[in-house]
């Protein structure tokens, strides 16, 4: 087996499907916040898998849980009860405050839940005609690559070639309360679905208030509020959900990637008893959801969250991160913003969108020990995972200043 990087890229270039444009970097190994590329050379991992590694790379205890449990039962399908799914699910449905939990296995899946049980509740409790539900969504949303998902998205590479789509679905503008409004007027909504903070456009903060705006909305026109907190959730921004920061608590709650920190497959769709209930036995389900196996991994996840404190240490680094990008920035031309809140944020490059200067600066990062990756051309974002230390921090900052300052395009 090939065992150099220029190989084993061109294995995957060769025998893979090109539907990714991956940095030149072949990893082999990681550990906390650190990964290493077959050759050995060490890098801060600064994207977290999409912050699916929030608890850092192979932490011991999922890893045991993980372990453990898979040399005792790992799959029964849902046709039987297994002895690790309740424990589970009074675990975090007592964590987050809601009555249900539906286990799934990808965030897309779990955005897709979500969207059949608000047209379910919207036939079942607020009777709208059938099949007449609207669900609304915010432009430069982004919660998968299924045919829902694209549906629902305004960037043409989602959706170019993929068409039909998904009837029922209109996006009004991000961070506008007036436009949503004036869309849940509309008795046939049935629900809005939004990430608090967007990741994938390029981690774009709303304005104050505008999370607890949506809420209040929703309640005011009986519309069923849907937060997409997959890459949001589980500490990333600095708090258990980015939906925390205001009295903003949603209908519907989706989770996925760092609820199992990264070693397996898990997303759950969480809902009260009004919505949860309105989905019935043979509505919905999966082979793999609430298998054994993804059920020890999350609850350990979960757990290495509250006991390590990591929400806390990403808002406390998150505001130190965005204090040195601040200075940095003022002594460069090549990035006018830095945004974000915790540990998810993302600096801005002075360039237009359909420039390769992201993506020239992020191979300079890599040369220099730290791994990032553009979006939407202009953008980088940083996400380190919620377990680094200041003094790592502080070490990282110095690479990125270095970077920064003496990039040449």
């Amino acid at each position: 087996m090939a065992r150099d990087s220029n190989a084993l890229m061109e294995l995957e270039e060769r025998f893979g499907a090109h539907n990714y444009h991956p940095l030149p970097v072949v990893l082999e190994k990681g550990k906390g916040v650190y990964v290493w590329d077959v050759e050995g050379k060490k890098y801060y991992d600064f994207l977290s898998a999409y912050s699916a590694v929030n608890q850092g790379h192979c932490h011991p205890k999922i890893v045991k849980a993980l372990t453990s449990q898979a040399k005792t039962l790992t799959l029964t399908s849902r046709a039987f009860y297994n002895s690790v799914l309740g424990p589970y699910e009074k675990f975090i449905t007592q964590l987050f405050g809601y009555d249900k939990v539906l286990p799934m296995n990808t965030g897309v899946e779990g955005g897709e839940t979500a969207n059949k049980l608000a047209r379910k509740w919207g036939y079942l409790k607020k009777n709208i005609p059938d099949n007449q539900a609207k669900i609304i969504f915010a432009t430069g949303n982004f919660w998968g690559r299924t045919l829902a998902a694209v549906s629902s998205s305004d960037d043409p590479i989602s959706y170019k070639g993929f068409g039909p789509f998904m009837p029922g679905y209109e996006l009004i503008a991000y961070n506008d309360l007036e436009a949503l409004e004036s869309k849940l007027m509309d008795r046939n909504v049935c629900a809005f679905m939004v990430e608090p903070i967007q990741g994938e456009a390029g981690v774009v903060v709303p304005e104050e208030g505008y999370l607890k705006g949506v809420r209040d909305l929703c309640t005011k026109y009986n519309v069923l509020f849907i937060a997409d907190e997959v890459q949001t959730g589980i500490g990333r921004t600095g708090k258990l959900l980015a939906t925390d920061y205001e009295d903003a608590k949603p209908d519907i709650l989706v989770l996925g990637k760092a609820l199992s920190g990264g070693v397996f497959p898990v997303s759950a769709v969480l809902a009260n008893d009004e919505v949860m209930l309105c989905i019935q036995p043979g509505e919905h389900g999966s082979t793999f959801g609430g298998n054994p196996l993804a059920c020890a991994v999350a609850k350990a996840s979960l757990e290495v969250v509250v006991e390590e404190k990591l929400c806390e240490n990403a808002f406390e680094l998150g505001n130190y991160f965005r204090q040195q990008m601040t200075e940095i920035i003022s002594k460069t031309n090549w990035v006018n913003q830095v945004r974000g809140k915790g540990l998810l944020n993302a600096i801005i490059i002075n360039d237009t969108p359909d420039s390769s200067t992201a993506w020239e600066i992020c191979m300079a990062l890599k040369e220099n020990g730290l791994l990032a990756k553009p979006t939407h051309g202009n953008i980088i974002r940083f996400a380190p995972p919620l377990v680094m230390t200041k003094e790592q921090m502080t070490d990282c900052v110095a690479i990125i200043r270095k970077t920064l300052l003496e990039f040449k395009k």
